[in-house]
């Protein structure tokens, strides 16, 4: 394997599978020192409540604040403060998000799979649920649709937002626009693992929830991993962004770079991975990045994600399906002119976006899938945030005394060769009711 380390991103030649284990690797893979920081947050806050995160908003946010719920006013003023261009904006891709979601509503089912044993599953939604949303240095009010129009969708009967403030201790407008659209209204001034904490196990002023959504940083990930532990449940262990491209000689190198770099942006823990057959493209697209790169307000954010980044070449399409399955990306851009082979044997990643006119970002924003997504290897195992997140199915069954008499000497025979004799008595002892006194 030869690497090239002077380019803005790592080069690396035709990689051998055994050092795919090392190239797979993200940035922060290793959480053990963000675990011993975590930890003491979530203990503070689940021990002090308000008091503990009005310290740790001082201390992290730089701003004292008195009212960790954001006032009916402000979310009133913040509507003022949004421009109406952005407003249809939002509104555009609300609707298409719903759209998408409603389609995945399910029947409940029922059915007698014998004659007299009824089963049926129904969906109930989750009752309380909490979002995170980054605010800090990208402020994702589009994760504030992603998650509550399939939560709306799915019924939730209580929902409170956590996100960070600026120096001046306000929320993003548009976060507080987005929410107001969707008839959130308990917001809270809060951040981090300590806000993670607030919803796993509540507070004065945030109640606890059943389940937390939302992405965020390495502290918010692990946060969310500790407490999924013994408290609540959790999306997923969404981390920082990533994103994989396939790209060719017949690719275009600045809309490659392009998605490259708007992925790179999202905070300096990000990664991106370019693939290719040629070495020659590699080298157009980094080209492109060096130009695009300039042009970038968040120019330093970038160049840090990009120094943790790579640019692979490999020649054959299979062993190219075969990387992507083990990198299993969030994010996979297959911007190929065929992209069948590719796209027959991924098996993991997040989502899947192809074509030259399908940037990422239509994800992120407005095509109507979830933005929220697994990262870190993930998808290896689970998929995104959908209407089914926001839900849990309840099974039902109802036998009747004749069903029983059908299906219970299967129990017993097989609770018997478990050796569990009270199950098999459970069965037993009705059976015997019925013989000696008939149905009643």
């Amino acid at each position: 394997m030869k690497t090239d380390r002077k380019e803005l991103m790592r080069i690396v030649i035709e990689p051998s599978k055994d050092l795919w284990a090392e190239l797979v690797k993200r940035p922060t893979q290793d959480f053990t020192k963000t675990e011993r920081i975590v930890e003491p947050i979530l203990d503070k806050v689940k021990r002090n409540g308000d008091k503990a995160l009005k310290k740790f908003i001082r201390e992290y946010d730089h701003v004292d604040i008195k009212d960790i719920l954001i006032s009916q006013e402000e979310i009133l003023d913040s509507s003022k403060e949004v421009s109406e261009e952005l407003k249809n904006a939002i509104n555009s891709a609300k609707e298409n998000i719903k759209k998408f979601h409603e389609a995945q509503v399910t029947k409940d089912i029922e059915m007698e799979t014998i004659p007299g044993v009824f089963c049926s599953r129904k969906s109930v939604p989750i009752k309380k649920i909490g979002f995170y949303i980054p605010g800090g240095t990208a402020p994702l009010f589009s994760t504030v649709l992603m998650l509550g129009v399939p939560a709306r969708i799915a019924g939730c009967e209580e929902i409170i937002i956590c996100t960070p403030t600026n120096s001046e201790g306000k929320i993003n407008p548009v976060i507080l626009y987005t929410a107001s659209l969707l008839g959130i209204e308990k917001i809270a001034k809060v951040g981090g693992a300590q806000a993670i904490a607030a919803m796993a196990y509540g507070t004065e002023s945030i109640p606890r929830v059943d389940k937390i959504f939302g992405p965020g940083n390495q502290f918010v990930t692990v946060a969310k991993q500790i407490v999924s532990r013994d408290s609540v449940a959790i999306d997923m262990p969404a981390g920082p962004s990533e994103v994989l491209v396939v790209a060719g000689k017949k690719s275009n190198p600045a809309f490659v770079a392009a998605d490259l770099l708007s992925q790179a942006e999202h905070g300096v823990d990000s990664q991106v991975v370019l693939v290719s057959k040629s070495k020659t493209f590699i080298k157009d697209v980094l080209n492109e990045i060096d130009k695009q790169v300039k042009r970038l307000s968040r120019r330093d954010v970038v160049l840090k994600a990009l120094a943790n980044s790579l640019a692979i070449q490999i020649k054959d399409k299979f062993v190219i399906a075969d990387f992507i399955n083990e990198y299993a990306p969030e994010h996979l851009i297959v911007a190929l002119r065929k992209p069948g082979i590719i796209l027959q044997h991924v098996c993991n990643a997040g989502s899947v976006f192809t074509g030259d006119y399908t940037p990422e970002a239509a994800g992120d924003y407005a095509s109507g899938t979830n933005h929220t997504l697994p990262t870190n290897g993930w998808a290896r195992s689970i998929g995104g945030v959908s209407l089914d997140s926001f839900i849990k199915k309840i099974t039902y069954q109802r036998i009747s005394p004749e069903g029983l008499q059908a299906l219970g000497p299967v129990i017993e025979k097989m609770a018997e060769a478990e050796l569990l004799e009270a199950h098999k008595n459970a069965v037993s002892i009705r059976l015997k009711y019925l013989k000696e006194n008939g149905p009643s």
